[in-house]
């Protein structure tokens, strides 16, 4: 894992070195982003659960590689996990990751953008719940995730000339969260992002 940190960083520190020396490609910039989640799971991929509502944060940065084309590194705080809920109650897993994507940016325009790229994960924290409408059967019982996590983002956007971005992503995990059943992280996410 922090070998591929490592190499990430120091691919993206080389593209903004090399950037720096072309007048006729726009600035590289960074900033912050957050926003809000819609996460779930998908489970052999025959079923989806329910999703658990959360938010991320983080910082960005981005560096032109052409006139209309950018690499974009993110460090993020991403609440996920899922919900599932029938008759005897709700049983809620909340996983909460810090997340590395690695996006390349189309821009058809000067303010609209495509994006797609890998991510990886790192599990910071876990929490289950079972809510039986009933408190005294209520109770906590505790799946350990698997810590690291993958999978490939698809999204679009639009950003001002002033560097405001308005943006929404689809994650597609690829790595099991458990072994049984073999379930793998999706989730929508909607992103206002300030270039500083």
């Amino acid at each position: 894992m922090k070998t591929i940190l490592l190499s990430i960083l120091l691919t993206v520190s080389l593209i903004f070195h090399v950037n720096a020396q072309d007048n006729n490609i726009p600035e590289s910039n960074f900033g912050l982003k957050g926003g809000y989640n819609l996460a779930a799971v998908s489970f052999d991929s025959d079923s989806e659960t329910g999703q658990r509502h959360g938010f991320n944060a983080g910082f960005y940065a981005e560096s032109f590689i052409a006139q209309g084309a950018a690499l974009q590194i993110e460090i993020q705080y991403s609440q996920q996990g899922y919900e599932i809920e029938d008759s005897s109650g709700t049983f809620t897993q909340k996983l909460d990751y810090i997340n590395v994507p690695l996006m390349l940016k189309i821009y058809p325009d000067n303010n609209f953008f495509l994006e797609v790229g890998p991510q990886a994960g790192y599990a910071v924290s876990h929490k289950e719940e079972f809510d039986s409408s009933f408190n005294v059967f209520d109770t906590s019982q505790e799946f350990e995730p698997e810590s690291f996590d993958w999978g490939f983002n698809f999204g679009g956007g639009f950003k001002t000339n002033s560097g405001i971005s308005l943006g929404v992503r689809y994650h597609l995990g690829m790595g099991s969260i458990y072994e049984e059943n073999n379930p793998k992280n999706r989730g929508w996410q909607f992103t206002l992002a300030f270039d500083l």
